[in-house]
């Protein structure tokens, strides 16, 4: 009886449990060089230099992904032949470094065991960070008639189907040419309504409105708006899906549906209204694989409350999609009243349970400057141990292979997986009877160091989170 006790204890022991999952993402903004690079015209070393510390960073934190910004104004902070390079590299619109930031970065961060989402602007033209004069061949010269000034910023007309082709297309050349994680939208759809002397500009896309209507539109202005929105998201999806299905979609608007959803919650904007985006319907519909509502306000704000908010998206993922709030870490900068490192720390704890799973911080800016001590805290607390990204299940789930590996003392040596949908390989370390992940690697033929390595397992990740079942070495 005792040895069939122990036996089974050492099984337990020898077989380590599935690894634990959680989305740990930043945003990593380009526009006004809010995270990277700092400044505009640092040289190629020293843009190459900070973004190796921001993605070490994150790996310290034991986050997991990161959300960086490739397109805040039609412009593009990598190679293109079809936008020219943002102002934020250089000083210079149009002007780029010796090298591609995003196939950098990319290399960088999935060589630390983190994934690389790029976050695209879909519409606005211009922002008035930029100092330097917009170059000919951008949009907002070659097709002045759709792009707009709108409140100090120029917008292209999301009615135009010039725009939309524009926007796909920016899309999916990123998706065929570099090996992203995932791709991003925030909540900038048709602009934040601008005010003056106290009533609403409206935005001047009347030319395009009264173009559908003389060709047998029969939608109201605001209904029109919505749909040209709707079927910009749907086609983005589908055709993401049609190129590489692995590629994870993601949306942050704005954190509110409407005012007055759920009961008790105001805003001073109706994003369905003022913005027309109908982020409910494209919850619903599952046009995204992941859905990041900006919930920009603390816990005991009543108004705007956090853990109203987040339940209000809980109960509305129709297709069971990811929830990966987006949490406004960056306000432990303003020395704003009932926000320090424990009101995130809270939202983290409120986010930790399997049906949100996840949350993406803003920006990562707070976590390089470690503002009110919020990196210590992580650690001590939600962040302790390290996750893996949680999987996509409705984007496939067939199990990799176990993978090939062997240990030689300390060093455990990989061997090159023989399959495409590798990503990374996740080691496992038992230390003192459980088992802890302590570290997450490329997919590659490697060799990898452990400290004072005592029975190990390797498991092999492939693109949508699938694990395989673990390679045991003791």
């Amino acid at each position: 009886m005792l040895s069939t006790i122990l036996a089974t204890t050492l099984m337990a022991q020898a077989t380590p449990p599935p690894v634990e999952r959680e989305f740990r993402a930043a945003w990593v903004a380009t526009v006004d060089n809010i995270d990277w690079p700092t400044k505009p015209g640092l040289s190629s070393d020293q843009q190459k230099l900070e973004m190796i510390r921001i993605l070490e960073r994150a790996q310290k934190l034991n986050m997991n992904a990161i959300i960086f910004q490739i397109r805040p104004s039609a412009d593009a902070l990598y190679r293109s032949k079809l936008e020219p390079w943002s102002h934020y590299l250089s000083g210079q619109a149009g002007k780029g470094p010796d090298y591609d930031p995003l196939a950098f970065a990319i290399k960088e961060a999935h060589q630390r065991g983190l994934e690389l989402h790029v976050w695209f602007n879909p519409y606005r033209a211009f922002h008035p960070a930029q100092k330097s004069p917009i170059p000919a061949d951008h949009i907002a010269n070659t097709h002045k008639d759709i792009v707009y000034s709108y409140g100090g910023y120029r917008w292209m007309d999301p009615g135009a189907k010039l725009v939309q082709d524009r926007s796909f297309d920016v899309f999916m050349d990123v998706v065929d040419r570099y090996d992203v994680d995932g791709i991003h939208i925030d909540d900038y759809f048709y602009p934040y309504p601008v005010r003056e002397s106290g009533k609403v500009v409206p935005f001047p896309d009347s030319k395009t409105y009264a173009a559908y209507k003389q060709a047998g539109g029969i939608l109201s202005l605001s209904n029109w708006r919505r749909k040209n929105v709707d079927d910009f998201i749907e086609r983005v999806y589908k055709g993401l899906k049609q190129r590489k299905a692995w590629v994870k979609f993601g949306i942050s608007p704005f954190g509110i549906y409407r005012p007055g959803i759920p009961q008790g919650i105001t805003a001073g904007v109706d994003q369905y209204e003022d913005l027309s985006a109908d982020a409910l319907k494209w919850w619903q519909e599952g046009w995204l694989d992941y859905f990041t509502p900006q919930l920009y306000w603390p816990i005991e704000q009543t108004a705007q409350s956090f853990p109203v908010l987040l339940e209000y998206w809980k109960s509305t993922n129709a297709k069971k999609r990811h929830l990966w709030p987006g949490l406004f870490t960056s306000r432990l900068g303003d020395n704003a009243p009932n926000w320090d490192a424990k009101q995130v720390v809270r939202q983290l704890q409120l986010t930790d349970e399997p049906a949100v799973n996840g949350a993406v911080h803003f920006s990562m800016k707070a976590l390089m400057n470690d503002w009110k001590g919020i990196d210590q805290a992580l650690l001590d607390g939600p962040y302790k141990e390290r996750k893996l990204v949680p999987a996509s299940p409705w984007l496939g789930n067939k199990v990799p292979p176990t993978p090939n590996a062997k240990k030689d003392g300390n060093i455990i040596i990989l061997e090159k997986p023989g399959t495409a949908d590798a990503r990374f390989f996740a080691i496992q370390q038992e230390v003192r009877g459980s088992w802890h992940l302590v570290k997450v690697v490329e997919a590659v033929g490697q060799s990898v160091v452990l400290k004072d390595a005592g029975a190990v397992a390797i498991s092999l990740i492939d693109r949508v989170g699938n694990a395989s079942a673990p390679r045991v070495l003791p």
